[in-house]
């Protein structure tokens, strides 16, 4: 236990920790009263996707599972959504930045598209499973990618800055 102590990072612990709890009072403060056409912006996946980009496949998925544990306290109609969703796409965003993409910003754009693409279809699946199919469902999801997307550029310049400290 004394090992695993000396190896965490009390400096970026409490930037990520304080950086995730910025975004989610945005998110419920501001990002959910913005709505075009009844769909407000998400902007967690890709916070998700830049910790998991700048973080790595350890640290990134387990500050995304505490902020996944707020966001489904935050959004009620979740249980375990966000607390399973955001560490998986944290974990997808390392393993590509790992791997695949460099740690750029385009490519981080690239990355966040995805993860809100993927949240949104997730979304529509668990709305599906409870009611009926709706031809808006697909519109919606598109809708609220597209939308994130602008917002999904301001979740980029603090991990990255804080990756090249």
């Amino acid at each position: 236990m004394r090992e695993l102590l000396e190896k965490i990072d009390l400096r970026k612990l409490v930037r990520y920790l304080l950086f995730m709890f910025l975004t989610l009072m945005a998110q419920n403060m501001v990002l959910s009263h913005i709505r075009i056409y009844g769909v407000c912006p998400l902007v967690l996946p890709a916070v998700a996707a830049a910790v998991g980009m700048f973080e790595g496949a350890t640290w990134g998925p387990l500050f995304c599972l505490l902020m996944g544990y707020f966001a489904d306290m935050s959004f009620v109609e979740n249980r375990v959504f966000f607390l399973l969703l955001l560490p998986a796409l944290s974990l997808m965003a390392a393993f590509l930045s790992q791997f695949f993409i460099n740690r750029r910003f385009f490519a981080f754009m690239g990355v966040a598209f995805l993860a809100l693409l993927i949240t949104s279809i997730l979304q529509m699946l668990k709305t599906l499973a409870g009611d009926a199919w709706s031809v808006d469902m697909p519109v919606v999801a598109g809708l609220q990618t597209l939308l994130s997307l602008p917002v999904a550029a301001l979740a980029y310049p603090l991990p990255e800055k804080w990756a090249r400290a």
